[in-house]
């Protein structure tokens, strides 16, 4: 990746919020710790300062971000299969399986969906951030399944992460929730957070949360659960499955979000998810190259058909 500079002006101040939680909004393919690392080197300034993370960004302030020409990764490329639903020079969409780590992480160092990107990709390498790397653009949970777009360059990776940013990508999910919803479709608006105590949680926090939008209707009513097709207007992390935990009707085979409730819906179907039943099945978004409107459909995966097998309600 050359190193390039991009300029804009904060259009209202965000008493509340930092810069560097700011910056992860804008730029959603960049990890906050590597927004972080640029401030502190000076790298991300404010009208012309060099500032903290914790800088309050105000109304009229001029930011400006220098990325840095991207240093090699020392993450391996592994011959991994992946499940390629559209690909030319610019990005691929990828249907991801379930159980596929997104990222290294300590612990997790290989056979994650990088390093299938590495190999794949060999020599067409994102490296926003700092970092050359294959463009991951938005996340998927390890157990969450489905459409996940991947930039091969620089400016394919800015100009989604921007679509992204701005609310302009479709994103519609499959879901199986614990029990039966009463509406056939609504709303749920609910600020989400992290969890105070536990860190890798988030948590409906109307006082420090951002704010969060899913809408979602009725596909099938099913034994003490319901399939729905949720849109996520905006794309805060655990969003639906926090969202449906929130109007009590958490995700099928999500221990951390409703143990409770999956618990009593086996007791009653005598079923056992083996992960949350989510899937990303349908992902629109513009082409930044040539303008064109793509849209794209994973077909639900063989476990949670079984699923779905396993909690209809017997033909009468």
């Amino acid at each position: 990746m050359a190193s390039r500079t991009e300029v804009f002006t904060i259009e209202r101040s965000l008493p509340a919020e930092r810069l560097d939680s700011f910056l992860r909004v804008r730029f959603p393919a960049v990890s906050r710790g590597a927004i972080q690392r640029l401030i502190d080197e000076g790298h991300i300034t404010v009208n012309g300062r060099q500032v903290k993370p914790t800088h309050t960004p105000r109304a009229g302030e001029e930011v400006r971000v220098y990325w840095p020409e991207a240093r090699p990764t020392t993450v391996q490329p592994e011959a991994i299969p992946l499940d390629v639903l559209y690909e030319d020079d610019s990005l691929l969409v990828l249907n991801k399986p379930a159980g596929l780590v997104v990222h290294p992480a300590s612990g997790h160092e290989r056979t994650t969906l990088v390093n299938a990107l590495l190999h794949h990709c060999a020599g067409q390498l994102s490296g926003i951030g700092g970092v050359a790397r294959p463009g991951i653009v938005h996340r998927l949970d390890k157990d969450t399944s489905g459409c996940l777009v991947v930039a091969k360059n620089d400016s394919t990776h800015l100009a989604l992460s921007n679509q992204f940013a701005s609310r302009r990508v479709d994103k519609i999910y499959q879901a199986i929730v614990c029990g039966e919803l009463e509406r056939e479709q609504g709303e749920i608006r609910a600020a989400i957070a992290r969890h105070a105590s536990h860190r890798k949680v988030m948590t409906v926090d109307e006082g420090t949360g951002r704010e969060a939008h899913t809408s979602f209707r009725v596909l099938e009513r099913l034994r003490g659960s319901t399939l729905v097709a949720a849109r996520l207007h905006t794309g805060r992390t655990h969003q639906i499955r926090v969202h449906f935990k929130h109007i009590g009707y958490p995700l099928l085979g999500d221990d951390t979000y409703g143990q409770r409730q999956n618990h009593r819906l086996e007791e009653l179907t005598h079923y056992h998810a083996p992960r949350q039943m989510l899937h990303a099945h349908q992902l629109s978004f513009i082409h930044p190259s040539s303008g064109e409107g793509l849209a794209f459909e994973a077909p639900l995966p063989p476990d949670f058909l079984d699923a779905l097998a396993a909690l209809r309600r017997p033909s009468s």
